[in-house]
């Protein structure tokens, strides 16, 4: 699918837009001519930070989501405008976040969202697709009850496909599913032309350095000790340059009231990943040889830590040919190279020292 000739000059809203996913959206919607309207947190300094570069570029709206007046005051600018797309990005993103932050957790991600749907269908906005951004998150461990509705690859491991059935096990997960099934409400009473999609564990330059692609990359830099938590846990990496590329082809590609789920199609454990990104380091002269230690006190509360997280995504691939192009260690690459030139953009935000 040809997705570059499809958003020139064309209004494209992006909440979230100066976050990690968010900002190299931006980029490429810049880079093929949209009209982009970039929604963000105001804040006190009222800076800009990951589209900094980019400001002179794009229409800047500052609100909260959480704030129905700020969210309508920067949707009422795409009145005039047929054919828009909207991204929803913004959200309360970090699993360990949401349990020291409950509350923000939800009324960012749920009311956030509501207020996002409920301001589009007042304003009656001509909207192409409202791709809403879900999480891998949400389908948790598989219940023994619910063996039966899974697939399984023939190694053993669960797929994960948009029939898979979900079990989020942290408030973050919780708040992102109840935010897609609002969404799909929204579908199903308004008509609003909207889409779900699931990304699985985005990583790349720009990412909060709590994360734990960032947390490796960023004790190795400083210390010769990376701590870790539970390093058993299996993921699915996919580079941010192919979860975008992922959102722009639902976008374009996908149907109305549908769910789409995408990612590498690989899952790795921590220690693996861990490994893989110390050897790439050492071998571009980032570091030597940092000792891996396993922290308990790292690990998610109780038993709420998400075992295995795989993959399938063929409907993507099927109706727009989206793949990803990124392989693990050239993406580890270019964001131990990010990492390692930009240290004022995470030094102070890293929780570890």
């Amino acid at each position: 699918m040809d997705i570059e000739d499809q958003v020139a000059e064309r209004p494209v809203f992006v909440t979230g837009a100066d976050g990690f996913v968010g900002s190299h959206l931006v980029d490429w919607l810049v880079d093929h001519g949209a009209d982009v309207h970039a929604f963000v947190r105001a804040t006190s300094s009222g800076e800009l930070n990951n589209i900094v570069h980019r400001s002179g570029e794009v229409t800047v709206h500052r609100g909260d989501l959480r704030d129905p007046h700020s969210v309508r005051r920067a949707l009422s600018a795409l009145q005039p405008y047929d054919d828009t797309l909207l991204f929803h990005l913004a959200a309360q993103a970090h699993v360990g976040e949401s349990w020291s932050r409950p509350y923000d957790t939800v009324d960012t991600n749920v009311l956030g969202t509501l207020n996002l749907l409920q301001a589009v269908v007042d304003l009656d906005l001509d909207v192409a697709k409202f791709d809403t951004a879900g999480t891998s998150e949400e389908y948790g461990n598989v219940k023994e009850e619910m063996m039966d509705a899974h697939d399984f690859e023939d190694d053993g491991r669960v797929l994960l496909s948009e029939r898979s059935p979900v079990n989020p096990k942290s408030v973050y997960a919780t708040s992102k599913l109840a935010a897609d099934f609002l969404t799909m409400n929204y579908h199903d009473a308004y008509g609003l032309p909207a889409v779900t999609t699931r990304m699985f564990n985005n990583y790349g330059p720009r990412q909060n350095p709590r994360y734990i692609t960032g947390t490796i990359i960023t004790q190795a830099l400083e210390r010769d000790v990376v701590e870790l938590g539970n390093l058993q846990s299996k993921r699915d990496m996919c580079y941010v340059s192919d979860g975008v590329r992922g959102h722009l082809h639902v976008a374009l590609g996908g149907s109305p009231g549908e769910q789409y789920v995408y990612g590498h199609g690989k899952n790795i454990s921590m220690r693996d990943w861990a490994d893989t990104i110390l050897e790439v380091g050492a071998e571009h002269g980032h570091w030597e040889h940092p000792e891996i230690i396993q922290d308990e006190d790292r690990f998610r509360p109780g038993d709420s830590d998400v075992e295995e997280l795989l993959v399938g995504y063929e409907k993507l691939n099927a109706e727009t040919g989206w793949e990803p192009r990124v392989d693990w260690r050239e993406g580890i690459r270019r964001t131990i190279d990010w990492y390692a030139q930009n240290r004022e953009a995470w030094y102070g935000r890293v929780d570890w020292r």
